[in-house]
């Protein structure tokens, strides 16, 4: 149960104590119970701390990743190395760096969601982590001198209350080019930066530029008659990050995050096959407390669209509206 800073402060402050003290200590004692400077330990026992000692298990990020994403097998390992190395080395040089590509649907989203709830037990809703969309939060092209001074002022703010805290940049191929620039000191190898460490922050950026590249590779296994699961990382990594630096409709356009090399992974999310969609659709019903119907399963699979228009390989939606198609079958 979360109490309220209010709620909690006079709870810790019981009536033994406020006998104890004079009326300007009460109301000094009270203040700082409330911020959890006085009692943090007993505070953090109730309500979200920056620096509680939570430690992320690679056994339990490794049964989220497998139980909820699916066709991801380069995702699953660098996404498991990455984070988990990073938050277990006490100094990091710089911040960890994560630019998820692909099309939609094929996880992107989810694997954010998996990392911040598996770092901060309340998640995206944690008040520790952080998420910036393009097309909601840097909209117009002209205010991009503001949207450069309030992104940095609310980084180094957040960091400075959190220095383990989770910034979320969604839709970086809408982002407006330059813009992403802004946070490039951030991201580099300083200790301090104006007194403020970046090192321990992590910085996620999602986008579907490069998912053309990706799918390429993808497509060029399938029609040789190999195995998704025997593409590596060096297949794609390289190309996919010239894509993403050359694309003029990506935020990343010409960036100095690319050209100062201070991505760490760009993480490639492969096209999703009939066989993905269908354990998508499976945990879904699980979720809702339903039997698996493995007919109802081929059924929504089957009215999903696929490309190439020819092979009809990849879901062209991903997994993206498999749930809305399952209430098809079960609107009673």
């Amino acid at each position: 149960m979360k109490l309220s800073r209010a709620a909690l402060g006079l709870l810790l402050l019981a009536p033994s104590v406020v006998q104890a003290v004079e009326p300007i200590s009460l109301g000094l004692a009270l203040a700082g119970v409330l911020t959890g400077y006085i009692y943090p330990r007993l505070y953090c026992l109730f309500a979200e701390c920056c620096g509680q000692k939570r430690s992320l298990s690679r056994e339990a990020l490794q049964k989220d990743l497998d139980n909820k994403l699916f066709g991801q097998h380069l995702a699953k390992k660098i996404i498991l190395n990455a984070v988990f190395g990073f938050i277990n080395n006490p100094k990091p040089k710089k911040p960890l760096t994560l630019s998820l590509h692909g099309w939609t649907g094929t996880g992107k989203n989810f694997v954010s969601k998996i990392i911040a709830e598996n770092i901060y037990e309340g998640g995206l809703n944690s008040d520790y982590v952080h998420l910036f969309v393009a097309t909601l939060h840097f909209p117009h092209a002209s205010n991009i001198t503001l949207y450069k001074d309030q992104l940095q002022l609310w980084i180094r703010g957040n960091v400075s209350a959190c220095a383990r805290s989770i910034f979320i940049f969604d839709e970086m191929d809408k982002m407006h080019a330059g813009l992403i620039d802004a946070i490039k000191p951030f991201l580099d190898y300083y200790d301090l930066v104006d007194g403020v460490s970046y090192q321990k922050a992590i910085f996620i950026f999602l986008s579907n530029a490069g998912a053309e590249r990706i799918t390429d590779v993808a497509l060029d296994f399938w029609r040789s008659g190999k195995q998704r699961e025997d593409i590596k990382l060096k297949d794609i990594e390289h190309a996919l990050s010239v894509s993403v630096f050359n694309n003029k409709n990506s935020g990343f356009w010409h960036s100095s995050l690319i050209d100062r090399n201070l991505i760490d992974y760009f993480v490639p999310f492969l096209p999703l096959e009939y066989k993905h969609l269908k354990m998508c659709i499976r945990v879904e019903m699980q979720s809702r407390g339903y039997d698996i119907d493995e007919d109802i399963v081929s059924r929504v699979a089957e009215e999903m669209t696929f490309f190439p228009k020819e092979e009809r390989v990849f879901s062209d939606k991903g997994c993206k509206t498999v749930f809305t198609k399952l209430d098809y079958y079960y609107d009673d």
